[in-house]
């Protein structure tokens, strides 16, 4: 693996992270396929009662609860369909190199 692209730096991984969570589809149920971002909010919540799934998709849904119920969604929109590699990001110029 590139070592650009490697998790030892936390901020690297933050941000990989980050991106993770704005790309991350809902595998299961009634709003499968829909991005973790655009899940409704009441579907969050009764997550949140019933409990989140274990793994990186219920910490995932975790955070993303944590994120709607604090109004942050603009934050994460600009991350959705971007990718690490530049490379395979849609928005850069690849003429310009």
């Amino acid at each position: 693996m590139d070592d650009q692209h490697t998790t030892t730096d936390p901020l690297n991984a933050n941000h990989e992270e980050l991106l993770a969570l704005a790309n991350t589809l809902m595998p299961f149920g009634k709003y499968k396929g829909r991005l973790l971002l655009d899940l409704p909010e009441a579907y969050l919540v009764w997550f949140k009662g019933q409990g989140f799934p274990r793994g990186k998709l219920g910490e995932r849904m975790a955070v993303m609860f944590e994120v709607k119920m604090n109004g942050l969604e603009p934050l994460l929109r600009p991350l959705v369909g971007r990718s690490l590699d530049p490379a395979l990001d849609p928005r850069v110029d690849k003429k310009a190199d």
